[in-house]
């Protein structure tokens, strides 16, 4: 039985890939089918001795879930670039720039909401509040109204979350930054260095624990910071846009299917194999390339995936459900 997502984006790319033979996910074969059709991306091997079983728990975002209120529309009252890049927009705020490691976890749906909410953090004060949001903290304590942790969860109980119990400040894998921070060690699923391999059974939640690291002050509870609203956002490109545009990065989610963890450059379009998942990332801006509108998003699995970690996906289609998941909030300043 399709989903109502699933649907979407079969239908969208069917005409270009009617009798699209079928390839074993990550496989060379894949790779050289997708760069010798006509598309609009270039494919390559992210995960040189990765397995399918393994992308597939990276992918932890529940689609279809929970809704939060509708924000107001107010796209049709601004002026909107062609182009619009939030790391251009916001230089001062030093975690648009950050790609994470979600490690062997499916917390892409706590990692995008963090991202999102640090760099609002900063826009919203002037770039005077330059804080790294907890993903740990998100992750282990957020209860059912979250989801389940690292077997995956929900994008808009994230925000929902922070604005009713906020989130302390925690940085990268053994960073030693912030009150708690994240304790999943990153893992060599990409390419061959100095990173552990990749095994599948590392990835538990941690445990909620409502104390900082020790050495680090002010106290768990001081260390709060918390969200005035959180909403998601109309599921057309120019409001979600005019939300970037106006507040900052955002979270969205989409369908992932065997061809995007083979994504290097260009914009994204489904064009073969099965599908792994809901995957949560974060919308940091747009433009056009070749004549292909893209959003530009931030992914949570380091920096040696894709174009550094970023990629483009196609715009205006809501292409694998892209823009029907689009979640956000304001920060408490």
């Amino acid at each position: 039985m399709w989903t109502p997502v699933a649907l979407l984006c079969f239908l969208a790319t069917l005409a270009s890939t009617r009798n699209v033979p079928h390839f074993a996910p990550l496989s060379h074969e894949m790779v050289n089918f997708i760069n010798k059709i006509n598309t609009t991306w270039t494919a390559g091997h992210n995960f040189i001795n990765g397995d399918v079983s393994y992308v597939k728990k990276l992918c932890g975002t529940f689609l279809g879930g929970p809704k939060l209120k509708m924000r107001y529309s107010f796209a049709g009252m601004m002026k909107l670039p062609e182009n619009f890049d939030s790391r251009e927009a916001w230089p001062n705020c030093p975690t648009i720039k950050e790609i994470r490691d979600q490690g062997s976890c499916g917390s892409c749906w706590a990692f995008g909401a963090v991202e999102a909410i640090s760099d609002r953090a900063c826009v919203h004060s002037g770039g005077k509040v330059n804080i790294e949001v907890s993903a740990e903290d998100l992750l282990s304590c957020c209860g059912s109204e979250c989801g389940m942790g690292c077997n995956g969860g929900y994008p808009s109980g994230a925000w929902q979350y922070w604005t009713e119990d906020g989130l302390v400040s925690g940085g990268l894998y053994d960073s030693h930054v912030g009150c708690r921070p994240y304790s999943i060690p990153p893992c060599e699923h990409h390419v061959n260095g100095s990173r552990p391999a990749c095994k599948g059974e590392e990835g538990e939640t941690p445990k909620c624990v409502r104390k900082c690291e020790d050495g680090y002050s002010p106290s768990y509870k001081s260390d709060k910071h918390f969200g005035v609203d959180s909403y998601s956002v109309p599921s057309s490109q120019e409001e979600i846009m005019a939300e970037i545009y106006k507040n900052g990065p955002v979270e969205g989610a989409f369908l992932v299917y065997a061809d995007f963890p083979l994504y290097k450059s260009g914009v994204y379009r489904h064009v073969t194999g099965e599908e792994l998942g809901g995957h949560a990332i974060k919308i940091l801006g747009w433009g056009v390339e070749d004549g292909t509108p893209y959003w530009l998003c931030a992914n949570s699995w380091n920096t040696d995936w894709g174009a550094n970690g970023f990629f483009k996906i196609l715009r205006g289609e809501d292409h694998c459900g892209i823009e029907s998941e689009v979640v956000a909030g304001v920060p408490k300043n």
